[in-house]
Order: structure tokens, then sequence, then C-alpha cells
């Protein structure tokens, strides 16, 4: 018991220390590679005035307010699922460039790759937030609850965002190739759409409003909607998860965590096989 201890220790800080080193290579990457960096941070910007704009001019908030305040906690949830498609991209294009299999022949902790994958994520994923921040800013958009609640709602997108680069991981390594995760990038789409980001699902047909209030999107966006002060609450009868948004989404969180954390370590050591 004595000596458990010590290597578990030692084990844990290799890991960690491994990961900060693949942290460090993902970005580099960024930095050798400017184009995909830009192309990554003016997407946010772009989505608020193409959605804050067209939609705006014809879309009408439930209970009054101004359609920007409205749309910012969608696209705020929007950019964080957009942690999937990335890390899945990236992951997928190293398995098929050989850079997993260099990296299991290195003196490294195994576990380190993808944690070194999910944190160099969540380093962009806050780069795109504060530049989402600023457009919304300057169209409009601004928090009122304060700065406690405010920061609450970026806490619960950086949360589930990490939740999600695991998703991505996993499915990067299952498909291991990065045409393939390529072509994958526009089925994600729907997903975000199906939910209360940019319309209010009351007028959805039945079977497809129950799947958009459960989508955890919607979750997200109605979280950030109460935290900011902005409009868009849910009526009075309305499913579970956006009844109880910030709840639900720290389930979801845990969830995709317990289940996309084991499943993609083992198929990264399944795959060195």
């Amino acid at each position: 018991m004595t000596d458990l201890a010590p290597t578990l220790g030692h084990r844990l800080r290799w890991t960690f220390t491994d990961g900060l080193t693949l942290v460090g290579r993902e970005l580099g990457r960024l930095r050798h590679d400017p184009g995909e960096l830009v192309a990554a941070l003016l997407f946010p910007a772009v989505m608020v005035v193409l959605f804050g704009y067209v939609f705006g001019s014809a879309i009408q908030v439930p209970d009054g307010g101004d359609y920007r305040e409205y749309l910012m906690p969608g696209l705020f949830a929007m950019v964080t699922f957009g942690a999937v498609m990335g890390v899945m991209t990236r992951t997928a294009t190293d398995a098929s460039r050989g850079v997993m299999d260099r990296f299991r022949s290195m003196p490294m902790a195994r576990s380190a790759v993808p944690f070194g994958q999910t944190g160099a994520d969540l380093l962009t994923g806050l780069l795109m937030l504060a530049v989402m921040v600023g457009a919304g800013l300057l169209v409009g958009w601004q928090p009122h609850r304060g700065l406690i609640p405010t920061a609450q709602a970026f806490l619960l997108m950086i949360v589930l965002r990490y939740a999600l680069s695991w998703v991505g991981v996993w499915l990067g390594l299952a498909v291991k190739n990065d045409q393939v995760a390529d072509a994958m990038v526009p089925l994600f789409l729907p997903f975000t759409m199906l939910s209360n980001a940019f319309v209010p699902t009351d007028g959805m047909p039945g079977w497809l409003r129950l799947l958009a209030d459960w989508n955890p999107v919607s979750a997200l966006t109605a979280a950030a909607r109460e935290l900011f002060g902005n409009p868009g609450a849910p009526p009075a009868h309305v499913a579970w998860p956006l009844a109880h948004p910030v709840t639900a989404v720290l389930l979801w969180s845990a969830a995709l965590l317990v289940i996309f954390v084991p499943l993609s370590l083992r198929a990264y050591l399944r795959n060195g096989r």
C-alpha cells in the first residue's frame, strides 16, 4: 500500500506533464498554420452578423425583447458544440497520418495523447468564446444579471465543451480517416439547429419539439439565457431539461465524461496493438 501511492502519483504527474506537452504541440501547430486559427476565430463573428441581422428581421422573440439578445446564448451553445467537430477532425488527421503511431512508440504516458487533444481544444474554445463575446457586445448583446451569474454561464459552456471534446476524440479514433471526418462535419449542423438556439420550440411538431427540448444544445442555451438575463425564458409547461437547464447541462457533462473518457482511452490503447 505504501508503494502504490507513490507509483500512482508518479503516473498521474507523468500523464499531466506529457499532456501539457501535447497541448503545446497542438497550439504550436495552429501557430504554424495561422489560417486555421483565423478561420476558427472569424466563424463566431460571422455567425453573429449572419443570424443576428438576417434572422433578426423576421423572427419575433417570445414575450418581446431584442432578437440579438435572444440569439447570443444560442450562438454560444453552437460554438461550444463545435468541440466535437474540431477534435474529431484533428484526431482523425493524426491517426490517418501515423502521428498516433509515433506517439505510441515514444516513452510517454499513453493517456496523455487524448488529454492533450482535449486540453488544446479547451484553450482554442476560450478564444472563440472571447471573439463571440466581443462581436455580441458590438451588436447590442449584454448580460444583465451581474458578474457571478455571467461567470457561471461561461463556466457551464467550458465544462460542457470539455466533455464534448472527448466525444470528438472517440469519433476521430473510430473513423481514423481525415477525409471521412471532414465529410461528417456537416452532419452536426442539424443537431445544433434542432434546438431552441435560433427559434422557440413551441411551434414545432410534437415529435420534433420533444427532440429539440431534450437536445443538450437547448439546455445550454436555456441556462445561458437564464444566467445572462436575456429574453427567451421557457414557458411554464416545458420539458424537464428546459425547466432545470443548469442542472441538465451539468448532468449532460457528467454523463459524457463518464461514457467517453473510458471509451476514448480504450480506443487509443486498442488501436496501438
